[in-house]
């Protein structure tokens, strides 16, 4: 310690130091009493012990008997650590307490050294017993304690009442407070697991959205491009198929479109596997990807296209663009394959706040109140593709950019598709 005079805090904090390190030391010792460790059979056995020598150095008429029965009290206490059964079994651990307590019972009758006894009785008989018969055996036990020492001293002193009373109450209140820090423990411990599990079930139910979002986006794209690309081929072939014996220029016009077509999709399939940027953008901005598609699909089916661009072009974000050029893509194969239209007018309009993409055919049209979902069912409606993904995903990608997609059309009339999408700043391109 510093032999300098310290100040109140100090004072205080060393104070509280070491009542720290005696209630460790406190703490330590019972655990190891409750715990049935051999340091509690030692602390037993020195408390026999001293009450053995005193009694024989007093010389006392019983000295023989208490001997005999402090041995006969560590051999009953020694047993019950070496039984499975007492730390198993509730009424093997009350026999042995039952017979652990006659033998302190005749050591307390010839020697009032043997109230020192009770202490560790109380810790082996909360730790035993539940709590109930614990504290009904305490309480038996510290008034024997208090009836033994009194009869001794041939009075009832307060000393004698309030030692082992304070001791009851002293083990009481340190099993009671062990049990309530063990019972804190396993319920955080059980809390963790849960949160552990909780976690690894978010997980796997993220990892699962995922998978299928990554599974749709894939089904969108490989519709958008690859599908409708596939498609075109196959409307060139046959039109140089219908054109080969009497027209052969013309067939092979066809042909080499198709060829044309073949060479673009191979483009697209590679650009799906590095980076996701269709061809079209990355050669331009999107009013020139909407005039050569327009133009595209034109020379591959016949229909007449035109392509408009209404404001003032701005730069988009590249997810926005790439929307935009795969729903009008999906919307004009629509019209090649399942409309019969001649005509078809494709208008870009920027606008302060927003962008809108609209393509109107003047085919035969669709209830679009009849249209099937993905996977499709006999009867769906035409214009959708197999089972009504075109509309599909085209309504998944504006809803993805926070826009909106709506189809108008009717038996006869033709069909106008509209897709707004809101126009925030361009953060540079980035993979749809």
């Amino acid at each position: 310690m510093n032999p300098h005079p310290l100040t109140p805090v100090l004072r205080i904090l060393s104070g509280c130091l070491h009542l720290l390190v005696a209630a460790l030391l406190t703490l330590a010792a019972v655990r190891a009493a409750t715990a049935g460790a051999p340091h509690a059979g030692a602390v037993v056995a020195a408390l026999l012990t001293l009450a053995a020598v005193r009694a024989a150095t007093a010389g006392a008429p019983h000295a023989g008997a208490v001997v005999a029965a402090a041995a006969a009290l560590a051999a009953v206490y020694a047993a019950g650590p070496a039984l499975p059964a007492v730390r198993r079994s509730p009424g093997a651990a009350a026999g042995w307490l039952a017979a652990l307590a006659a033998v302190w019972l005749v050591l307390l009758a010839l020697t009032p050294d043997g109230v020192w006894l009770a202490f560790p009785l109380f810790f082996v008989q909360l730790h035993l017993l539940p709590l109930r018969r614990g504290l009904a055996a305490v309480a038996a036990t510290t008034a024997a304690a208090v009836a033994g020492f009194a009869w001794h001293q041939g009075s009832l002193a307060a000393a004698g009442v309030i030692g082992p009373v304070l001791g009851a109450a002293v083990a009481v209140a340190t099993v009671l407070g062990y049990q309530a820090l063990y019972r804190e423990s396993e319920q955080r411990r059980r809390l963790i697991e849960e949160l552990t599990a909780t976690r690894s079930d978010l997980a796997a139910a993220e990892h699962t959205a995922g998978v299928l979002a990554e599974r749709e986006r894939l089904a969108r794209e490989i519709h958008d491009t690859l599908a409708q690309g596939l498609s075109s081929i196959q409307l060139l072939l046959r039109a140089a198929e219908r054109t080969l014996p009497d027209r052969p220029d013309a067939a092979l016009g066809h042909v080499r479109r198709a060829r044309q077509a073949a060479v673009d999709n191979l483009a697209e399939a590679r650009r799906f596997v590095r980076d996701w940027t269709p061809p079209d953008l990355e050669a331009g901005s999107l009013p020139a990807a909407l005039e050569r598609l327009c133009a595209t699909t034109a020379a591959a089916s016949g229909l007449t296209v035109h392509c408009h661009v209404s404001g003032a072009p701005a730069e988009l974000p590249a997810a926005h663009e790439v929307a935009l050029l795969r729903i009008a893509q999906s919307a004009l194969a629509n019209t090649v394959q399942h409309s019969g239209a001649r005509r078809a007018e494709l208008t870009l309009s920027y606008m302060e706040t927003e962008v809108a993409l609209d393509v109107v055919d003047d085919g035969s049209g669709f209830d679009p109140g009849a249209v099937a979902a993905p996977g499709g069912a006999p009867g769906e409606r035409p214009g959708s593709g197999p089972g009504g993904f075109g509309l599909a995903a085209m309504r998944a990608r504006a809803r993805a950019l926070h826009g909106t997609l709506a189809v108008e059309s009717a038996h006869g009339q033709g069909t106008a598709v509209a897709a707004t999408l809101p126009c925030p700043p361009a953060t540079g391109r980035t993979p749809a």
